[in-house]
């Protein structure tokens, strides 16, 4: 069983460097592909803390669907963000990487080096 977890979207080429960056550095990581097993509400909340960022930094502002639901109000808590992520989780921000090192939204790609030798 892989010590490395990789919230990945295929589709995502940033993503995808990531997944094969692993691979490069001898790692066949779990991979978790988010859009078609998403994360429960504590896994979410635990990954979004365990990276020590803002809610807003783990949410994907590019997204339609963003706009769409008028995310960008600063209004906004924290749980109604999280809330919209689970029932959209393309809205959540990837690919998000968990090590022994630490959990981090690695992008741009070069990030990986903060928890990956």
């Amino acid at each position: 069983m892989s010590t490395i977890t990789i919230y990945h979207n295929p589709k995502c080429g940033t993503s995808r460097n990531v997944l094969q960056a692993l691979r490069d550095g001898g790692v066949e990581p779990t991979v978790i592909e988010y859009l078609k097993t998403p994360p429960d509400r504590a896994t979410l909340v635990k990954l979004i803390g365990d990276m020590g960022v803002p809610v807003r930094e783990a949410i994907r502002s590019k997204e339609a669907i963003y706009t769409e639901l008028g995310l960008d109000d600063p209004a906004l808590g924290d749980d109604e963000l999280i809330d919209q992520m689970l029932s959209h989780p393309i809205l959540i921000n990837r690919p998000i990487v968990v090590t022994p090192k630490g959990t981090l939204l690695v992008r741009p790609k070069e990030r990986l080096s903060e928890v990956f030798p």
